[in-house]
Order: C-alpha cells, then sequence, then structure tokens
C-alpha cells in the first residue's frame, strides 16, 4: 500500500509538471473550436448557393455534384467532431478527428472552389476561398494544440510507466510472506 500511495504521489507531481508546459487550457481548446465552428457555420449558406447540377449543362464534370455533396456531408462531420472536442478537449483522438476533418474539408472546397468559379460565379468562389481562408489561422491552433497535446500524454506515459516500474522493483524487493506456513 505504502508503494501505492508513492507511485499516486509520483505520478500526481509529475502531471502537474507537465501541466506547467505549454498545453493550451481546456477554455482555450474551447474558445478555438467555437471559432472554428463560426467559421465553419460561415460556409452553410455558401454551399446552400451552389448549385453544381446547373453545372452540367454549362459543360461541368459530373464530379463536382458527387464533390459538392460530400462537401457538405464533410462540413457535418466536422462540425460534430468539433463539438465533441469541445466537450472533452483533452481527448487526442477527437482533436486528431477534427483537424483532419478540416483538412478533408479544405482539400474538397479549394476543387470545388474552381468549379464555382468555372461554372456559376466568380464572387461566390471568392467568398468560400474566403472563409478557407479565415480558418487557416486557426487550424494553425489548433495543429499546434495537438502537437503540444501529444508531446503531453507521451510525457504522461513516460513519467507512469517509469513510477509502475519502479514500484515493482520495490514490490520485488520485499521479502516473500510465509502464509502458507503451517502453525
Amino acid at each position: 500500500m505504502k508503494y501505492l500511495r508513492l507511485f499516486s504521489v509520483g505520478v500526481l507531481a509529475a502531471c502537474a509538471a507537465v501541466a506547467q508546459t505549454g498545453v493550451a487550457t481546456e477554455w482555450d481548446v474551447r474558445t478555438l473550436v467555437r471559432a472554428l465552428d463560426t467559421q465553419e457555420q460561415h460556409l452553410r449558406p455558401l454551399l446552400d448557393q451552389i448549385k453544381p447540377d446547373t453545372w452540367i449543362s454549362k459543360g461541368a464534370p459530373q464530379t463536382y455534384l458527387a464533390q459538392w455533396k460530400s462537401t457538405e456531408a464533410e462540413l457535418r462531420y466536422l462540425l460534430q467532431t468539433s463539438q465533441a472536442l469541445s466537450q472533452q478537449p483533452e481527448k487526442l483522438p477527437l482533436a486528431l478527428d477534427t483537424y483532419f476533418r478540416m483538412e478533408s474539408l479544405d482539400a474538397m472546397l479549394g476543387s470545388l472552389v474552381e468549379g464555382i468559379r468555372n461554372y456559376q460565379s466568380p464572387q461566390v468562389a471568392a467568398s468560400v476561398q474566403a472563409v478557407v481562408n479565415e480558418t487557416s489561422g486557426n487550424r494553425d491552433k489548433l495543429r499546434d494544440y495537438i502537437r503540444e497535446l501529444a508531446k503531453q500524454k507521451d510525457t504522461e506515459f513516460q513519467i507512469a510507466d517509469r513510477e509502475a516500474q519502479r514500484c515493482r522493483a520495490a514490490l520485488l524487493r520485499q521479502p516473500a510472506s510465509h502464509q502458507g506456513k503451517a502453525k
């Protein structure tokens, strides 16, 4: 029991030291996610203005229609994952999922912007591109947060592993108990 207490105290002290590193606070992450959500919500009315089915008569490939539908779905998924991240900002998988969905959405929008510009309206294309550009700073902040969170999680794992090894070694050094002897 004494070793378990020492283990717990050691891990807590180490985790406190790790917490003082450059990882953003939960409040900062929630603020960042709210900003991302707001920016991504600006895309919704723009996506509603896009009519790729009318582009076909102007010579556009059919793939733009599928790409537009995929973009709308990816936006919904992004908003769902960012909401989950807002609820649990310490979860690295949620942060990664949010970031990768942002990257995917931006890639889809990059191609779709060309279709909008060529087959619908240069003004709408510019508006979509402006929203994409607007999110780049927050996307970079999210990427930095993920990097710092991963470092923190790695450090916490290393500390817990060292403490577990130390406790195992201490337990192995204890004399064997004589519980099985007859009285």
